[in-house]
């Protein structure tokens, strides 16, 4: 079979967006992020995104010293190809966002493409009591929460990276952020093939319906041609029914607990590796397979997990 017909899944793992009072099988602390990717990458997922979080509280932690403890067990547990967040959350400066990445050098690093309302506040209709006073206070503040990410703050991370090799996971959450990024890569800023992650259902940025995701996928090929691989991530409710629809459609998809809590109507995912499961499922269902961590590199061109700097 052709690397054409292989569908890289991506999962991310834990985020920045769900709180530990939503779900126990949040992954919180070190140890269970690295079990959790670990996991994932033993379902099929060939690429697994990180965040840290604070093991007592659940609060994203953007610090390097936050990711150190669990990026080299993944390592050397798997070969999938690690992918680090500098999207971090959205209430963070982009000088604290790029710190990961920037120590670890890893083989992919997102990276967020324009800026937006990023509305969080709606999961306070279902989630009500909270562990920790973090949880409500960032549900609450996103009523009035700008994600900033300007041409500034996307240069910034771009040369903050520099000679590094990292490759982007350039995530999109509407169609202008396509144009932005057609506006970097005919300055010769970010280079071919790109790994373009439409991102749909966040309040704030492109919705979940299907119009939305063929008119982002036709935008992406009037743009960018044969020089992109296409995936998606589809939040809450809309991860599996985004993700089979692009697969259908020839393109990649992520999922994890990042993105989506549910494992179907009203049934929590116990683990990132269920939701694995579960589109791992979906594709061979169509007729196609997934691809292997190497073929993904092969596939997006990235440098080796033998080239990190963990």
């Amino acid at each position: 079979m052709s690397l054409g017909d292989k569908v890289i899944i991506t999962c991310a793992v834990t985020g920045a967006i769900h709180t530990p009072s939503m779900s126990k099988y949040l992954p919180v602390t070190p140890d269970e992020i690295a079990e959790a990717a670990i996991g994932a990458a033993e379902a099929g997922a060939a690429m697994v995104h990180l965040h840290a979080r604070n093991p007592q509280t659940g609060k994203p932690d953007q610090t390097p010293e936050a990711f150190a403890p669990f990026l080299p067990r993944i390592k050397q547990a798997t070969n999938a190809v690690i992918n680090l967040t500098t999207g971090g959350a959205p209430y963070m400066t982009v000088a604290e966002r790029v710190k990961p990445a920037e120590h670890f050098k890893p083989e992919v690093a997102s990276l967020n493409m324009g800026s937006m309302n990023f509305g969080l506040f709606p999961m306070l209709n279902r989630f009500k009591d909270f562990k920790h006073s973090w949880e409500r206070e960032a549900l609450e503040g996103s009523r009035d929460l700008v994600f900033r990410n300007s041409f500034a703050d996307i240069e910034f991370v771009l040369k903050k990276m520099g000679d590094a090799g990292t490759k982007f996971e350039f995530e999109c959450y509407d169609i202008s952020h396509l144009y932005n990024l057609a506006h970097f890569l005919e300055r010769g800023l970010v280079k071919p093939p790109l790994f373009v992650q439409s991102v749909f259902g966040i309040l704030g940025g492109i919705g979940p319906h299907p119009e939305d995701v063929l008119h982002m996928k036709r935008t992406a090929d009037r743009l960018f041609g044969d020089q992109y691989k296409w995936s998606v991530l589809g939040a809450g409710k809309n991860q599996l029914v985004i993700a089979a629809q692009a697969a259908a459609m020839g393109g990649n998809v992520r999922v994890g607990l990042e993105d989506s809590l549910w494992a179907g109507k009203g049934k929590l995912a116990e683990s990132n590796a269920e939701q694995v499961r579960m589109v791992r499922q979906i594709i061979e269902g169509l007729g196609r397979s997934i691809a292997t961590p190497d073929e993904a590199r092969e596939m997006l061109a990235l440098k080796g997990g033998d080239k990190v700097g963990f």
